[in-house]
């Protein structure tokens, strides 16, 4: 079989909608919704997928669509009007993100861009969700949660570029990082990641030399190790 028809037939089965109810059923978010609700909702999604360090969607674009991503990473960010990138929001599976639209947005503020891998998510209309919110009060209320952490988070990181100096963001960022996404080898963790330097960077508002620096004299003090898509913290709460 070439290689185009093994594409096609991954597609293809994940298009299906036994695939997208298994998705749905893995998607916390959508625990509380019935059978029927949760038919009606693998029903409504579309399939989509895309390269690597492609654009999901850019600023400027219809905010008509909210997005679950089901396979790989996405960065949400924008740029300055001198172009320097800022990275708001990680995204990983089983998370939505496009989200804005639910609220008023009609333009995206926003980009969405995959990283270094391909991605493999859903798309559902802003309407369509809207009315399955109106009939099932736990949803409405679960993505009201979702916005108001993600307002949250967003005042924390402009509290810590207030008040944290580059170093503590680079350590918070990788504490943080750990603590939400990493997997425990004996008395360490392991993080995997899609992150160059430069991404660390956009998203600690330092610079990639600052975020380099500053990994290597971890190292140093053997607090972690780490290289292309890894980082080992040897003893998070000596992490500081």
């Amino acid at each position: 079989m070439t290689a185009y028809a093994n594409i096609n037939r991954k597609k293809t089965a994940s298009n299906s909608l036994e695939a997208k109810m298994a998705f749905v059923e893995r998607f916390s978010l959508f625990s509380c919704l019935n059978l029927e609700e949760k038919m009606l909702l693998a029903n409504q999604m579309e399939y989509r997928e895309k390269t690597r360090y492609s654009f999901v969607y850019e600023a400027g674009e219809n905010s008509d669509v909210i997005y679950l991503l089901a396979e790989g990473a996405i960065k949400i960010g924008s740029n300055s009007p001198d172009g320097k990138e800022v990275i708001k929001a990680l995204i990983h599976p089983f998370a939505l993100f496009g989200e804005l639209g639910l609220v008023g947005e009609t333009r995206r503020q926003e980009f969405a861009q995959a990283m270094k891998e391909e991605v493999i998510l859903y798309t559902v209309k802003v309407d369509d969700l809207r009315r399955l919110m109106r009939q099932n009060f736990e949803l409405c209320n679960r993505i009201m949660l979702y916005l108001g952490n993600r307002l949250t988070l967003a005042e924390q990181k402009m509290e810590s570029l207030i008040f944290k100096d580059a170093r503590t963001r680079i350590v918070d960022f990788i504490k943080d990082s750990v603590s939400d996404r990493g997997q425990r080898v004996g008395y360490e963790m392991l993080l995997r990641h899609s992150l160059t330097h430069q991404d660390i960077a956009n998203i600690t508002c330092t610079s990639r030399q600052t975020v380099t620096l500053v990994l290597n004299e971890l190292r140093k003090l053997d607090l972690i190790y780490f290289n292309r898509g890894k980082i080992l913290v040897r003893d998070l709460a000596r992490l500081a």
